[in-house]
């Protein structure tokens, strides 16, 4: 079993750091791994036990939130991620990194790659928001179940100015998320009701901030939880009792990674 996660950066990526201890604080062994090394074989994929695409502005967000860095891991590592996937182990986008997972068709996974299915477009209320605000967990994913209580809102930060999930054909796909358990995590007020702006802090389609493959193993939210690990970080009443969102998130991923022997 390996404790190495893979923490993918390029130009404009700036939430690796604040990753990479997360990681490192709940005893997993973190490293840095540059597009141009999975490009230039320096690096296989096949050596972590995790993947992790952080926040920022990859590329400078240039054409597009994400893009070129899915481009640039596409012409060098799809088919290496693609057996990644398969294998059961975790890969986790958060905020550009859940766009570079979008852009790559691994979520929501059903077209694998084929199709775009869902979107992150321009916040509802047309300018970066970077604040916080709460979500709640509405999914039985194996990898969070064991620590994630449903019905309960957790403190999280945000930090986007494209992160309003727009489902194709919402109707029928919106139905699938649901019924598959994809949707991981909703956008709530301090006292779990779902609402509109500003607890939502982009519009998103049902509140939400957080989707997985339908095998539950690629995962990608808007919010930051690797901002959040400490609970002193937390602010007024969220200073007691439950750990930091941070800790519960990167906890959970270490005990499924342990659990399925990664």
């Amino acid at each position: 079993m390996s404790r190495d996660v893979a923490i993918i950066r390029m130009e404009g990526t700036n939430n690796e750091y604040e990753a990479y201890q997360s990681f490192s604080r709940i005893g997993l062994n973190p490293r840095y791994v540059h597009v141009n090394e999975l490009k230039n074989k320096t690096v296989s994929l096949e050596e972590f036990s995790s993947i992790f695409l952080p926040g920022g502005f990859s590329a400078g967000d240039y054409i597009r939130a994400g893009v070129i860095l899915a481009n640039r891991i596409a012409s060098s590592s799809l088919k290496e991620l693609r057996g990644f996937i398969d294998s059961g182990k975790p890969v986790v986008g958060v905020c550009n990194g859940f766009q570079v997972l979008c852009e790559l068709g691994f979520l929501p996974g059903w077209s694998y790659e084929n199709q775009r299915e869902i979107v992150l477009g321009q916040n509802s209320s047309n300018r970066y928001e970077c604040r916080y605000t709460y979500i709640k967990y509405t999914s039985n994913n194996g990898i969070f179940s064991g620590i994630f209580k449903p019905d309960t809102p957790y403190l999280v930060p945000v930090a986007h100015s494209e992160g309003k999930i727009q489902i194709q054909d919402k109707e029928k796909n919106l139905e699938k998320l649901i019924k598959d358990g994809q949707i991981l995590f909703r956008y709530s007020d301090d006292i779990g009701n779902f609402g509109e702006y500003p607890w939502n802090p982009n519009g998103s389609d049902h509140d939400i901030a957080a989707i997985s493959n339908p095998e539950g193993n690629v995962i990608g939210l808007m919010p930051h939880p690797e901002r959040m690990f400490y609970r002193y970080r937390n602010v007024e009443k969220e200073r007691f009792g439950e750990p930091a969102i941070g800790q519960m998130f990167f906890q959970s991923l270490k005990d499924y990674i342990f659990k399925k022997g990664y």
